[in-house]
């Protein structure tokens, strides 16, 4: 941030913020929150969603019932999909499929990967990655019979390119890493990673997670192999709205997914009594998808294309630079320790903080309409939803922080 800008009041912030009319498509704060600072977790309901389901439920499929099937819901998975690579991933259309969880997509295309080549018998991963990913590659590894390489890399950072180097051998089949990790918000080096990555002969699987929506993501060009992410946090999905899925172009004819269903078979309604998978990416589907939970995605992804990401990445790292300064202006005396990257190059659109009251502070704040998240042990996420969060309401949030502490610290 520049110096000017630094100096800015959140008000001013807000007053000059290209993207600040997009705030009025998100449901407000009529609910009682005064400061929402979890979209990384959960983005807030874009205004529409509740007249886009209840037409869903009145149109599609009040009155078309099971014709909407032949007339748009086969194709949806693929069509959400293409739109999802389009305006956040980089992608080109039939290479990202919407459907399943995390967990499932995860353990479909890591088994998918592993599965190419036997003599590659090594899954590199970090300790820091999201316990989904580690629980999910560790029963994987016990499954096949193969061996993890863990990465110890900074809990305050992320998997770097020389981390990487140290592990990766003519034995690796697979590399799994967070794009930005979920506990410091680190962004990671993906070119560079992928590239090295390649180098050893082996694929690599991305986790966007906390990328898609609020980071600009390059699957294409940084040449990915796979990537997963969910739907929930800046796409604004909804709770437990389904996963999506990359697997590049040039994969699709190696791959073979292991759970087989219905919805990935060549042609679902032959009812054959053997399985023949689809070609190109509607292979990696498996059961009936979720058309119904893929609706509120889609209203944030024209959001997304109205804005354009670029645009998006740059307020977010106004938002995140401007909390530091907040943080170290107000919240640093108080024995706040920041647990993020300074550089915003190498920050996604989340700050994590940290003090050993946080646990109870949190719970505290709350109770009050201040919602950050907390991570155990002792850290405060303040994630940053950039078309839905203004610069005021950070600040309000970064204030009840030093309240809840000051308050704390007079209870001892």
């Amino acid at each position: 941030m520049s110096e000017e800008r630094r100096t800015m009041t959140s008000a001013q912030l807000d007053a000059e913020d290209p993207l600040a009319g997009f705030r009025r498509h998100f449901a407000g704060s009529e609910d009682g929150v005064v400061s929402y600072l979890d979209g990384n977790s959960l983005g807030r309901p874009v205004l529409q969603t509740a007249a886009r389901l209840a037409d869903f439920a009145d149109g599609a499929w009040g009155r078309r019932l099971i014709r909407s099937w032949d007339e748009a819901w086969m194709e949806e998975p693929t069509r959400v999909g293409d739109r999802l690579g389009a305006v956040a991933l980089g992608a080109a259309p039939g290479q990202t499929v919407v459907g399943d969880s995390t967990s499932v997509l995860l353990y479909k295309l890591i088994r998918a990967a592993v599965d190419l080549d036997p003599s590659r018998a090594e899954i590199v991963l970090d300790r820091e990655n999201f316990p989904t990913d580690r629980f999910i590659l560790e029963g994987i590894a016990a499954e096949r019979g193969l061996t993890l390489r863990w990465l110890e890399v900074d809990r305050a950072a992320g998997v770097q390119p020389a981390d990487l180097r140290t592990v990766l051998s003519e034995r690796t089949a697979l590399v799994v890493a967070s794009h930005v990790a979920y506990r410091s918000g680190f962004l990671a080096d993906a070119k560079a990673i992928t590239e090295l990555t390649h180098d050893a002969g082996a694929l690599i699987l991305w986790d966007l997670s906390h990328s898609a929506g609020s980071v600009p993501v390059h699957l294409d060009a940084w040449r990915a192999d796979l990537a997963v992410g969910c739907s929930y946090k800046y796409l604004n999905g909804g709770p437990g709205a389904p996963a999506f899925g990359y697997v590049r172009a040039g994969l699709h004819s190696r791959l073979s997914q292991p759970i087989w269903g219905w919805m990935g078979a060549d042609d679902p309604f032959a009812m054959d009594r053997d399985y023949r998978p689809a070609t190109g990416i509607r292979q990696f589907l498996t059961g009936t998808p979720a058309i119904l939970a893929m609706q509120p995605m889609k209203l944030m992804l024209e959001l997304i294309g109205q804005a354009g990401i670029e645009a998006i990445r740059q307020k977010s790292m106004l938002l995140t630079e401007h909390a530091l300064d907040l943080i170290d202006d107000r919240l640093v005396s108080s024995g706040v320790t920041v647990a993020s990257p300074r550089d915003p190059a190498r920050r996604g659109s989340h700050v994590t903080i940290e003090h050993p009251d946080f646990r109870d502070v949190c719970a505290r704040l709350w109770r009050r309409g201040v919602i950050p998240d907390f991570r155990s042990p002792s850290g405060i996420r303040i994630g940053l939803s950039p078309l839905s969060t203004t610069f005021a309401e950070l600040e309000l949030g970064v204030e009840a922080i030093g309240e809840e502490l000051v308050e704390a610290e007079n209870r001892r």
